[in-house]
């Protein structure tokens, strides 16, 4: 959920690179010689460790991009130039070479970072973006060029928009090409590392894009890495642009990062719909998702301070009541006091802690302070986190799963192969020896690969959990190489199909929905071909990250329109941003499904909690009553989506629990309405011109019901006008006459 400062970071830092190489910088290293093209399913070739000089590199690059054109057999990379002859875009080239003039009364170019008056372009882009459209100011003269083109091309506020909220569109592809563009502009001009760090903490604090210091944080702690990666890749900015923003930004095909994991040559068994037995016994299994507990919480202080995160003591104190704090949390971009995760676990331990059989964890821990993070402040607050789960669930088993706030920086998770400092040994290491108190010691090997682990419950179930930081497209080091990182899907189909020929069941829990589109396109495809052909294996799927209440449905790949599995989203303990705390209790078949037979969410009112001083923890539903559901079971919740695509009453109670009944919560209009039940039909990511196309059918059908009713109800009111007005008016005119 720092989708702003990680924006930031891709429009400003995706112009770094060393002292003035080749856009292709160290490490794009050709095959070996006896490869005569990559395997099929191959990534990028191996990084080495070796600095190679600048003309060696650009052969290097040369030489492999060759190999991709001679391998994919796609006309597309025939006109490609190498990275030594780029050039520059026609349309960038106008933008960065646009001259302004400065204080001093000379030109320069926009891209002379360092010599341009910051406070001027500000003021006058403040001052007249009502004109933005015709390029006319009020006083009828044209904007200066460079004005022009930039407000087209980089609505950076807008862009901010959607990358926090996940929901993309053509600006913040524009956006993104654009950032890749001036990353290919200042190398092939020879700035040095140096220079354009210093750049964009430049462009970061005068254009006011954040607080100075967040500037200077953000910056600074992803500089290493994003220069590490970006000296290392062969990509087009249509290619980076495809997978970190995904369908709305026209992938290109790039056979680098198209892969498949390849699938058993067992047949899949026939596996008829299950239905739990209502006479056998369920489960009760508490899930607990994104926490992000703030040690530095405190109630008084600015919970508006204009940072990605406030509530705490250096974002100061207001002038106004009304933006101090809350004692409990507050709704605005503020994350989970101590008190308020105590005060949670201890409800939950005294409402149903005698009941439950285990606890899902489904990760995000550390709060969303992105840009003033440590690996050593990451590691207290794992270890803070764990201790109190002991201390309220002392005898109650945990099943854990990695979030991408866990890494310092955020989202950085480098496959294993990249050692050194850039590892993520540190935290991997830290949590095998923190999830040791629950998990078996046979579990050690793949949580210190990668952080996902497969753990026998019980005979004939067993829990996987996943690391999905691997699919998240907001990890850099996926740019390097996308192809099945630490072979997690490869090692995930060996336990799905040894589950399968042990007639066990199986839960899958993991972090980021595969569906989301913070998941790469990719992997989110391999992901659901496994599901397909596992279908009758996997039981459930649980996972958090949103912070909203919801969940996401899996189809048969042949029958286009079956669905064949469910995820189930969680609410979040967090209130960032407009949100209750929640969490959720499912009961679970004991007989051989496994399904999840109900599920209930548990919220607390946070303005009631700070207006009166006492938290109260209340259900706020159980999803078979309140949508009126025979059972749980996938054809149930696909047929819950199409009913409330033509009742908008129900639609709306789903909202409302979507948004864990938030009293600040927004209005959902009908675009919001369709982006949010196209999500639940959306379990493979970046696709929905194919998983929404029912859905888009029901819309159609549901707009010409309504345009229906509204031209009966004209003809109706017509029919009125015309019968019953002359019988009133003549009854007025005898009333009259007779008076």
């Amino acid at each position: 959920m720092s989708g702003a400062l990680w924006s930031l970071v891709s429009a400003l830092l995706l112009l770094a690179t060393s002292e003035g190489s080749p856009y292709v910088s160290e490490g794009a290293r050709p095959q070996p010689p006896e490869a005569a093209f990559p395997p099929e399913g191959a990534g990028p070739p191996p990084v080495g460790d070796a600095v190679s000089p600048p003309e060696e590199v650009a052969a290097a690059a040369a030489e492999w991009a060759a190999r991709r054109r001679s391998f994919s057999g796609h006309s597309r990379d025939d006109n490609r130039l190498p990275p030594s002859e780029y050039v520059l875009p026609p349309e960038l080239s106008r933008l960065f070479n646009a001259r302004v003039t400065v204080s001093s009364g000379r030109e320069v170019r926009l891209s002379d970072v360092e010599s341009l008056n910051f406070t001027a372009i500000q003021v006058e882009l403040d001052g007249l973006l009502d004109e933005q459209r015709t390029g006319v100011n009020r006083q009828g003269r044209m904007f200066p060029s460079f004005l022009t083109s930039a407000t087209a091309l980089l609505d950076i506020k807008q862009v901010w928009r959607e990358i926090e909220t996940s929901v993309m569109s053509s600006v913040s592809c524009t956006a993104c090409k654009a950032g890749v563009g001036l990353l290919q502009h200042y190398v092939s001009t020879g700035r040095s590392k140096g220079e354009i760090v210093r750049a964009a903490v430049k462009l970061c604090r005068s254009l006011q894009f954040e607080s100075p210091r967040v500037c200077e944080g953000i910056i600074h702690l992803f500089a290493d890495e994003v220069i590490f990666v970006f000296q290392r890749i062969a990509l087009s900015p249509d290619e980076v642009c495809g997978m970190v923003v995904g369908d709305v930004c026209a992938t290109p095909f790039n056979p680098w990062h198209e892969w498949t994991v390849p699938l058993p040559s067992i047949p899949k068994p026939y596996t008829p719909t299950p239905e739990p037995d209502p006479e056998a016994p369920t489960a009760r299994v508490l899930h607990i998702s994104d926490t992000h507990f703030d040690p530095y919480y405190k109630e008084g202080t600015d919970a508006d301070c204009g940072e990605p995160l406030c509530c705490r003591e250096t974002s100061g104190y207001p002038k106004r009541k009304r933006a101090a704090a809350g004692f409990w949390g507050d709704y605005r971009r503020c994350d989970t006091p101590l008190r308020t995760i105590e005060n949670m676990l201890q409800q939950i331990a005294d409402v149903h802690g005698p009941t439950l059989d285990y606890i899902i964890w489904t990760g995000d821990l550390p709060p969303h302070d992105v840009w003033n993070q440590t690996r050593h402040e990451n590691i207290n607050i794992i270890r803070q986190s764990h201790q109190l789960l002991l201390k309220y669930f002392p005898q109650t088993p945990i099943f854990p799963a990695l979030g991408n706030h866990e890494a310092a920086p955020v989202n950085s998770f480098p496959p294993p192969e990249i050692g050194g400092r850039h590892s993520v040994s540190w935290l991997y290491d830290e949590l095998d020896k923190e999830w040791r108190r629950w998990l078996p010691e046979q579990t050690s090997a793949t949580v210190r690969r990668g952080a996902f682990y497969s753990v026998l419950v019980k005979p004939g179930f067993r829990i996987v959990s996943l690391n999905m930081n691997y699919c998240n497209n907001k990890n850099w080091w996926l740019l390097l190489n996308a192809t099945d990182p630490a072979q997690e899907l490869s090692w995930l189909i060996y336990e799905l199909q040894s589950a399968e020929l042990n007639d066990e069941k199986v839960h899958i829990l993991g972090h980021i929905p595969p569906g989301h589109t913070d998941c790469l396109a990719v992997w989110s495809k391999n992901y659901y071909r496994i599901v397909d052909r596992f279908s009758g294996t996997i039981a459930a799927q649980f996972f958090g990250h949103t912070h909203y209440d919801e969940y996401q449905l899996f189809y048969d790949i042949r029958q286009q329109y079956q669905p064949n599995n469910v995820a189930y989203i969680a609410p979040s303990v967090t209130t960032f941003f407009d949100l209750n705390p929640g969490y959720r209790v499912y009961d679970v078949d004991e007989g051989h499904t496994k399904m999840v037979v109900d599920h209930e969410t548990w919220v607390m009112d946070l303005d009631k909690a700070n207006r009166f001083g006492r938290p109260h923890w209340y259900r706020l539903y159980s999803a078979r009553k309140a949508f009126g559901m025979a059972s749980l079971a996938p054809h149930e919740w696909d047929r819950l989506v199409h009913r409330m695509a033509l009742d908008e009453r129900l639609f709306q109670k789903y909202y409302r629990f979507y948004m864990k009944a938030s009293p600040v919560r927004p209005k959902c209009d009908a675009e919001c309405k369709k982006r949010l039940l196209c999500d639940i039909v959306s379990g493979r990511s970046n696709a929905r011109q194919f998983t929404c196309k029912r859905l888009e059918k029901q819309f159609e059908k549901a707009q010409s019901r309504a345009g229906w009713m509204a031209r009966m109800g004209d003809y109706l009111g017509m029919t009125y006008d015309f019968f019953m007005y002359p019988m009133h008016a003549g009854w007025r005119h005898l009333r009259s006459w007779v008076g």
